[in-house]
């Protein structure tokens, strides 16, 4: 018995070093924003993009929460000890900008994850199955519940005040003016239509 539970849990353990992705090694080079970094890799310079989450903008143009999301990722990454990244089997391994797709690890903590709970990213650009999916997917829904950072509730998406403001305006032109039957029936389809 106690051979078959040895052999049982060898098995176990081989079966995950096989299924781990590698790990590997970098140095900090630049950071650019929240989601994307300049890394050292054995000697190479290399532009990676953080796999499965989008931080909003804060080069070009700046939106709300831009600043905190690079200022955070900067930050770990300034103040890492340890950096690794983290190539998934399930993704390419660069993006159309020839920027590498990685996982980023910080003394042992995953970036991605640590930007979701903090609600200064979002789980975004899923081509796969990838490996954290559902641990990025389970902090998002936290941070939405708890309306941390860009999910608090003043952060209201466009297109839903922009409906709202389309249907009292709606509302004001056929209480004021009336229209004939016809018209009234074109704006309600038309506001019908953006609602979809």
């Amino acid at each position: 018995m106690k051979k078959l539970s040895f052999i049982v849990i060898c098995f176990f353990i081989l079966t995950l070093n096989i299924s781990a992705a590698e790990k590997y090694k970098v140095t900090l080079n630049k950071c650019v924003d929240g989601d994307t970094a300049w890394f050292i890799l054995n000697n190479e310079l290399i532009k990676t993009r953080f796999l499965a989450i989008d931080t909003p903008e804060s080069t070009k143009e700046v939106e709300p929460y831009g600043k905190e999301a690079s200022n955070y990722t900067c930050s770990k990454l300034k103040g890492a000890k340890k950096i690794e990244i983290e190539y998934d089997d399930n993704s390419k391994k660069l993006d159309k900008y020839n920027r590498h797709l990685v996982w980023v690890y910080v003394d042992n903590s995953l970036l991605q994850k640590e930007l979701i709970e903090h609600g200064l990213a979002e789980v975004k650009y899923i081509y796969g199955d990838y490996l954290y999916l559902n641990q990025l997917k389970i902090a998002e829904e936290n941070a939405k519940l708890n309306k941390v950072n860009m999910w608090k509730s003043e952060n209201v998406p466009d297109n839903l005040l922009y409906n709202v403001i389309f249907f009292i305006l709606i509302v004001g032109i056929i209480i004021i003016f009336k229209p004939n039957k016809r018209i009234t029936k074109k704006i309600i389809r038309e506001y019908k239509k953006r609602m979809k």
